[in-house]
């Protein structure tokens, strides 16, 4: 007989958590919100203490990013093994085969005959449009992110869906960037200014834009 494998096993012990621990089993996918978002946090805090752009690796750091990938594991495990309750339900093994599929489907040259298309980023976004039936560049973009957050999804939005607006290309470094972004902050603080809301109007004026250019092109 097979051991089972380790994921296996930690489905196993969260469906036993689900059963008999008392906070567990009052859980809810409304109530774990919070610890996902935390989590999440976590592991990209985790991530950024690796050093330089590592790729794998071992030590410290690398040790704690595991811990925090188990740690947020954890969340998606959980919210399966909810799920698997329902009479219509799904559960861990209908959530990998979505995204093997998916991963798949949307990678032809990889697992097909196609040829690589010069702009990756763009064909996949082109793609995740057409399969969920989208019409605009801002559908599917998460109201939860931040200000600026959203901003950059907006734009290279945009640009995968050619939505034709007159925004900058030049160039800047990461470095450069952040010191230009702090100083605009600092500069708003003085000036009584909220930056994120400044930013999150300048956003919602940026989608104004990005509805009227998709409708005058249809």
């Amino acid at each position: 007989m097979t051991a089972p494998s380790e994921l296996e096993r930690l489905v196993a012990v969260m469906s036993t958590l689900r059963a008999q621990c008392p906070w567990d089993s009052q859980q809810t996918h409304r109530s774990l919100v919070p610890y996902l978002v935390e989590e999440t946090c976590e592991v990209v805090e985790a991530v950024e203490g690796l050093p330089g752009e590592t790729v794998g690796g071992a030590g410290p750091a690398a040790a704690h990013l595991q811990e925090e990938l188990g740690d947020l594991l954890l969340q998606v495990v959980f919210h399966a093994e909810l799920a698997s309750e329902a009479a219509d339900g799904f559960d861990l093994d209908d959530v990998a085969a979505g995204i093997s599929d998916k991963l798949v489907r949307r990678h032809p040259h990889v697992f097909a005959a196609e040829t690589a298309p010069a702009d990756l980023h763009g064909v996949w976004e082109q793609r995740k449009a057409a399969e969920k039936g989208r019409t605009s560049a801002l559908e599917g973009i998460p109201e939860r992110l931040s200000a600026l957050s959203r901003a950059s999804k907006i734009i290279g939005r945009s640009r995968s869906h050619r939505v034709p607006l007159s925004l900058p290309t030049e160039p800047i470094q990461a470095a450069a960037l952040g010191h230009q972004i702090l100083d605009l902050v600092a500069r708003a603080q003085a000036s009584g200014l909220d930056a994120e809301q400044a930013v999150r109007e300048a956003v919602r004026d940026l989608e104004a834009e990005v509805r009227t250019t998709e409708t005058a092109a249809t």
